[in-house]
């Protein structure tokens, strides 16, 4: 085969030197001419194609063809060019590796194909002698018990990669009548998506029967094809299927995104599979922990590694990985995709994985199924980049009437351990950005400022005292002499309780009473890592809520509301009595609530920071903000630590525990002592957040 190499270049340089045309014809037609010389003359049925001449003449034909093109330019259509189009030289290899005779046949024409896609740079989709051929060729492709799955995988990344190229031969390539769309793409396949949602037969079975009455067409060509080695056991495979279906999908010139959203199943075929690979998953052996804090890994790591390193720690993990590889795959796309086209994939996933598949098991009553599901809503919700794709599974989470409630409800359920996973779902959507989160669970409920009194609303807000602050001042257990020395602060508030910004940082400050603080005693760090980690926890609140264009003060006290009882919305209702709860429950739960509150006054929004950090507001009859709660909260614990015996001693150790620094610790008291010990340090949190955003707001 290298002296044929060799012979060929030598052929080629001495065309160059002689008229080009006529001799580069007689080559190519000569090349042909023996491979269909010998069709006839060889009666070995059995001679496999590599111990031919075939694939050394298929490769001059080739060669030829490219160097024509450098010698005359893209724009003119050279004498070999016009020759394998007029004598349909592309029609008879492809039904020559259809026959696959000789054995090996359809390899080498895939082969041929692809290089002649991918090596000519002259538009070529648009000829009927081209991409009838290609049509055919495609056809033949990810049939059962192929053996040619790496040839074809290279052939249909070679159409997708020249489709880039020439878009406008889209419909050529998918076979689709030039005739205008009766519909909206979205409302087309979004209809589709609701048929094939209500059909009891497997998913995508009867396509071909719904095809024949809806304009979007029955898939058997180049989608399914790739949808099909895109579950091939070889990785080089799947991962160029994978990125034909991004190619395809990513067209944006003329009309590729509304021809693939509204006359191709593209969205429930990727949908389908996504059903496909989380019906494999098995609520009973998942556990919830590891599925919720499942890493975002991109689809091509899948393929990176070897079948060793995919292997998981648990029984279930291989599957768990195909499933969240191929959401992040959907993900991407749908970040690459034509806006058009990316809001139809996301309305198929939503449509028939969210509502047709998820919500009923978020639904159910076994506590099993309902942590496993909503552990993969939230691991969903953490994952999901694309704007299209968020948008639908907010408008599932927030949505849906009675699944909001529910979800929501949930933050405090009898069973801790679905209480933590709901709370922990609530901080993954608060840290997507979309405006809609914030305003359908706090700031509609807020936009009133009916928690405040009648009297307070002609006047500064934050020069009135709340009851609970002055019953907190005359308290001698809430004195503070722990902080006073630290040069990030200001002094302690006066007693006449003036809203500044040092008298709201030390009010969250003076909350926790001296007697039950154990921080210092360990010196473990100080006040400035509370700083440092308010400033982060800010600045990714603010770098969210930019777009959204908020106000920069309150809107005015509505009086339309007058002697109506205030109502904090569902979810600040769940958060203030599980915080209200705080010293009778696991630890891991505080830990989560306390953070969901965190994120919430970390917000830029002037209601948020009114309602959640201004301790000096004067509240409505029957309204509570988050400091009366802590206040409340500090009166209960005082009245319980009075049970305690050694309490220093007792919350060092607990505290050392918790660093792990100490493995063995009473459980007397234990829950109780963790609840002090996490009220400590939510209220330096607090006071950090209000320091890093104070001095903002006053500017």
């Amino acid at each position: 085969m290298e002296a044929f190499s060799r012979l060929t270049s030598m052929l080629l340089h001495a065309l160059e030197t002689r008229e080009p045309t006529v001799d580069l014809l007689e080559s190519f037609v000569d090349h042909w001419k023996s491979i269909t010389r010998y069709y006839i003359e060889t009666t070995d049925d059995s001679r496999p194609v590599r111990h031919t001449d075939i694939p050394w003449h298929l490769k001059q034909m080739l060669d030829i063809l490219v160097f024509e093109e450098k010698q005359q330019g893209v724009e003119e259509t050279g004498a070999c060019m016009e020759y394998l189009l007029q004598h349909k030289v592309l029609e008879t290899l492809c039904t020559l590796g259809k026959a696959q005779y000789p054995p090996g046949m359809s390899q080498q024409v895939l082969l041929f194909f692809s290089k002649l896609l991918s090596q000519m740079q002259k538009p070529l989709l648009h000829l009927v002698n081209v991409y009838r051929p290609v049509q055919k060729l495609i056809h033949l492709c990810a049939l059962p018990g192929s053996k040619t799955e790496k040839e074809e995988a290279q052939f249909l990344l070679a159409v997708c990669s020249k489709l880039k190229q020439e878009p406008h031969t889209l419909r050529y390539v998918l076979e689709i009548l030039d005739q205008p769309v009766a519909r909206t793409p979205a409302s087309d396949q979004s209809q589709f998506c609701t048929q094939a949602s209500n059909q009891k037969t497997p998913l995508l079975s009867n396509q071909s029967e719904s095809a024949a009455s809806s304009p979007v067409q029955s898939e058997c060509g180049l989608l399914s094809a790739l949808l099909q080695l895109t579950k091939s056991q070889r990785a080089a495979v799947c991962v160029k299927a994978h990125e034909s279906l991004l190619l395809l999908s990513s067209l944006q010139a003329g009309c590729s995104g509304e021809v693939l959203s509204a006359q191709t199943q593209l969205g429930t075929l990727l949908a389908g599979r996504l059903l496909e690979l989380y019906s494999l998953l098995s609520v009973e052996s998942l556990d919830p922990g590891q599925v919720q804090s499942w890493p975002h890994t991109t689809w091509r790591s899948q393929f990176s590694r070897s079948s060793s390193d995919l292997r998981s720690d648990f029984p279930a993990g291989d599957h768990m990985t195909n499933f969240f590889s191929w959401f992040d795959f959907l993900d991407e796309l749908m970040k690459e995709a034509p806006q058009v086209l990316a809001v139809t994939l996301a309305q198929c996933v939503h449509q028939l994985w969210l509502v047709d598949v998820l919500q009923p098991q978020l639904l159910q009553t076994c506590e099993q199924v309902v942590l496993v599901s909503t552990s993969i809503l939230c691991a969903a919700v953490r994952l999901v980049q694309s704007s299209s794709l968020l948008d639908q599974m907010i408008h599932f989470v927030l949505r849906t009437h009675t699944l909001t409630h529910l979800l929501l409800q949930r933050c405090d359920h009898i069973s801790d351990q679905i209480s933590l996973v709901s709370l922990s779902l609530v901080e993954e959507l608060l840290q997507k950005p979309h405006r809609d989160i914030l305003d359908v669970l706090v700031l509609c409920f807020l936009q009133s400022r009916s928690y405040l009194s009648p009297q307070a609303s002609g006047v500064d807000d934050t020069h009135t005292e709340t009851e609970d602050s002055e019953e907190l001042e005359e308290d001698p257990f809430f004195s503070d002499t722990l902080f006073t020395d630290s040069p990030l602060l200001p002094p302690p508030p006066p007693v006449c309780g003036q809203g500044s910004a040092a008298d709201v940082v030390n009010s969250f400050l003076c909350l926790v009473p001296v007697q039950v603080r154990s921080a210092q005693l360990l010196q473990e760090g100080g006040y400035e890592s509370y700083i440092h980690d308010a400033h982060t926890l800010v600045t990714q609140c603010e770098s969210l809520s930019q777009p959204w264009d908020w106000p920069l003060s309150v809107p005015p006290h509505s009086s339309s509301g007058e002697g109506a009882e205030f109502f904090e919305g569902h979810l600040l209702k769940v958060l203030f009595d599980r915080l209200g709860r705080i010293l009778e429950q696991p630890y891991e739960l505080n830990l989560q609530l306390t953070a969901v509150l965190s994120r919430l006054s970390a917000f830029n929004h002037p209601l948020l920071h009114e309602y959640l950090l201004n301790p000096y507001i004067h509240l409505s009859h029957c309204s509570r903000s988050l400091f009366s709660v802590l206040v409340r909260v500090m009166g209960e614990m005082m009245q319980r630590m009075q049970q305690v015996s050694n309490l220093t001693d007792r919350l060092l150790n607990t505290r050392r525990h918790l660093l792990g620094l100490n493995l063995s610790t009473g459980l007397e008291h234990l829950t109780l002592l963790r609840g002090v010990i996490v009220l400590e340090e939510f209220c330096k949190e607090l006071a950090a957040v209000a320091f890093v955003k104070l001095p903002l707001d006053q500017n």
